[in-house]
């Protein structure tokens, strides 16, 4: 005897308001890390909700987090852009965190983009620079996939064929994007200089404080991820200098023209070739069930 999935019934619920709210049901999601939120300001016939007003949806205390989910038309296709996101280190559990990445999958979302501003370990690169994700080492302790047998394969978590597109658009407009593996960790402190000389012999070019839990439940529940980072900074001990998030806000805001139109030229051509990036097969069904 077969029985049916569980449901997720709060991702369920805020879906549920989010088809009520947003003009058109969203193909593509977004997630705009610190300083990256300017993105969702080109969407065209934007519908704005603020995070407090979607039900169960967690609200980020970082400056820098919006808090707005924007929905609408980006370079012809259906968006829904996270403007900020919750963190581990805020105190959140990795269900909370990656709550959106439920109520995405639950709207029909099948691709994402997760963008964050990234400490680097990589002398090849330097602020400003942007870097596609091509793989991670999860230091923060926590997997969001836990409390049940969900042995998801994480080999091509970061879609090499999304990846391809990216580096081809660079290309085209004469941006230099790098890839690299994204060292996670839980924050919210930097990290110290002997962290980072460990971290690079593990073969982390950038490190961070959020994305990997996204990453993995977006993954598992069967969207395709593409994971974008702006350096905002050389990590600890590779300058001398000290490291502030002040620092990091005003990387992000010089970075953001050539960063939104590396985003916009990859939509540009999702959108040319009809999506067939989208067509995708889930490496095991969307039937997790979380009690928040």
């Amino acid at each position: 005897m077969t029985h049916p999935p569980p449901v997720d019934y709060k991702a369920q619920s805020a879906a549920d308001f989010l088809k009520d709210t947003l003009p058109c049901q969203p193909r593509i999601g977004m997630i705009l890390g610190s300083g990256l939120g300017a993105l969702s300001a080109e969407i065209q016939a934007p519908v704005a909700v603020p995070y407090g007003d979607i039900p169960h949806f967690p609200v980020s205390s970082v400056p820098g987090h919006r808090g707005t989910l924007v929905g609408g038309d980006l370079c012809g296709l259906p968006v829904a852009a996270l403007s900020g996101r919750v963190h581990l280190y805020e105190g959140h559990t990795p269900e909370v965190v990656t709550f959106p990445m439920r109520v995405l999958a639950a709207l029909g979302v099948e691709m994402v983009i997760i963008t964050a501003a990234v400490g680097c370990l990589n002398t090849d690169h330097a602020p400003g620079d942007i870097v596609v994700l091509s793989d991670h080492i999860n230091l923060m302790g926590a997997n969001p996939l836990t409390g049940g047998a969900n042995f998801v394969d994480l080999t091509t978590l970061y879609n090499p064929e999304l990846r391809k597109t990216a580096v081809a658009v660079a290309a085209g407009q004469g941006i230099h994007l790098g890839e690299g593996v994204y060292a996670a960790m839980q924050g919210p402190c930097y990290e110290t200089p002997a962290e980072i000389r460990a971290l690079k012999a593990l073969g982390a070019d950038v490190v961070g404080m959020s994305t990997v839990p996204e990453a993995i439940m977006a993954h598992s529940l069967g969207m395709r991820v593409l994971g974008l980072t702006m350096v905002t900074n050389m990590a600890a001990g590779l300058t001398g200098a000290p490291l502030s998030h002040e620092e990091v806000m005003i990387a992000s805001d010089e970075g953001a023209q050539r960063f939104q139109a590396l985003v916009r030229g990859i939509l540009a051509v999702l959108a040319e070739s009809r999506t067939p990036c989208l067509l995708y097969t889930s490496p095991s069904p969307r039937d997790y069930k979380y009690d928040l």
